[in-house]
């Protein structure tokens, strides 16, 4: 059952119903609401909406930039992903003088004929630079009077989160945060999503045997195994959710985005600590629709089909397949039913499901290790995509 598209478009919905018109930063103007959540059961699919085309490879290049603590905008563009973009050039525009496009500096980067310095390239302290390099200061006294500061070893939070993981699951200080109060204007732009928790519990015994039989591919029935035959194949023993924090959230472009980027993130920490993805969640503070993206949020929630636009659905090898004589034009909503027709413009597909990646040791941390290409989808069908300008 797909319940993710559900809530996405009626959220959709009601901030079409019940926003209120707010100006922004950007000049463009938007509907809002406040204080929405996204809930997501993880053993339902990979939270990837299928009422529009999503780029997936996109997702990942973006989250695995921000796992390698990276804010060099290059190995984006080297993977042809363009979702910072605006916010680079915005920041070249106010800081450099080189009359150049951005199409012009990829170019010139991707032939190695620029003298630019690689501070050019550099987004600040985002996302990835708070989460894996969090800069620390301890106190050096000089004298009665002053103070002088020394920094510290950064704190790389990620490493630290699975460890704690490892070591003591129930903690309720599982956390990672972005929002780095001293160091905001050192960010081409703050972070919306600015912090996540995760939980873990145990599993019971029927819950792990459950697991083994879909990971082995059982399909029988028989005794439920004991917790020593479990562990005797590495079956885990506790699940992990991971509910997220945003302040801000373009609900038709950065929303779909947040969450499928935070499942993938969920799936990784689960497999770094041999746990179960559970559930994922979402908390969203000021929650809108850019005015210009109103007729595309319409589009992507859609409209019930008529009766006549079903019936066209059925083809005769269907209609012959039960009736086997007749017309098709007299069958009613609850006769078409029996084929799955649609029963709306963008009815929602099966959530597809993420192929088995690699787990990588060595003398690096392993999170640091993956590739753009372990990451894979079984199964991922969709409507067409949906063209939207985002505002910078």
């Amino acid at each position: 059952m797909n319940n993710l598209d559900k809530q996405y478009t009626d959220l959709l919905q009601d901030i079409l119903e019940n926003g209120v018109t707010k100006s922004d930063r950007t000049g463009t103007g938007t509907i809002s609401v406040f204080g929405r959540q996204i809930r997501h059961k993880m053993s339902e699919g990979f939270p990837l909406l299928t009422t529009k085309k999503m780029p997936f490879k996109t997702i990942t290049t973006e989250l695995l930039w921000f796992l390698r603590g990276d804010s060099d905008i290059r190995f984006l563009w080297e993977n042809n992903c363009k979702i910072w973009d605006g916010d680079w050039e915005k920041n070249y525009k106010t800081t450099c003088s080189e009359p150049y496009t951005i199409d012009e500096v990829k170019q010139k980067v991707k032939d190695g004929n620029h003298s630019f310095h690689n501070s050019m390239f550099y987004m600040g302290q985002i996302y990835g630079k708070q989460w894996r390099s969090w800069k620390t200061y301890r106190k050096l006294p000089k004298d009665d009077y002053t103070t002088d500061y020394r920094e510290n070893e950064p704190i790389d939070q990620i490493q630290t989160l699975i460890s704690e993981l490892k070591t003591n699951p129930d903690s309720r200080r599982l956390m990672v945060n972005a929002w780095n109060v001293g160091e905001l204007d050192q960010m081409v732009l703050p972070p919306c999503h600015y912090g996540f928790q995760v939980y873990t519990r145990e599993l019971s015994a029927s819950e792990r045997t459950e697991y083994k039989k879909k990971r082995d591919g059982i399909y029988r029935t028989f005794a439920p195994y004991t917790h020593q035959m479990l562990d005797n194949s590495n079956i885990p023993t506790r699940a992990i959710s991971l509910m997220w924090n945003q302040r801000s959230v373009d609900t038709f472009l950065g929303l779909p985005f947040n969450t499928a980027s935070y499942g993938l993130l969920l799936e990784i920490l689960a497999k770094e600590v041999n746990m179960v993805p559970d559930e994922l969640i979402g908390n969203l503070g000021d929650t809108h629709l850019y005015l210009n993206h109103l007729e595309q949020a319409k589009e992507q929630i859609g409209r019930e089909l008529n009766l006549d636009e079903r019936r066209e659905m059925v083809t005769q090898e269907m209609f012959n397949q039960i009736y086997n004589a007749g017309d098709s034009s007299t069958l009613s909503h609850s006769e078409i039913d029996q084929w799955n027709v649609p029963t709306r413009t963008r009815e929602p597909f099966p959530l597809p499901t993420l192929n088995q990646f690699p787990t990588y040791e060595g003398s690096r941390p392993s999170i640091e290790s993956y590739v753009i290409g372990d990451f894979t989808l079984k199964g991922y069908q969709s409507h067409e995509k949906i063209k939207a300008r985002l505002s910078n």
